[in-house]
């Protein structure tokens, strides 16, 4: 799973609870991390 998918679970309305029960081997961190990763492009 990349950060681009997790990026496009959230943008579709899916919630974290969603992706973490849908995908058991990531954590809060992970999707924190991901939307962290975005936030860093974004002010490039």
């Amino acid at each position: 799973m990349s950060v681009y998918d997790v990026l496009d679970y959230l943008a579709s309305g899916m919630t974290e609870d969603e992706i973490l029960h849908d995908f058991p081997d990531l954590t809060r961190d992970d999707i924190r991390a991901c939307l962290a990763f975005a936030a860093d492009r974004e002010l490039r």
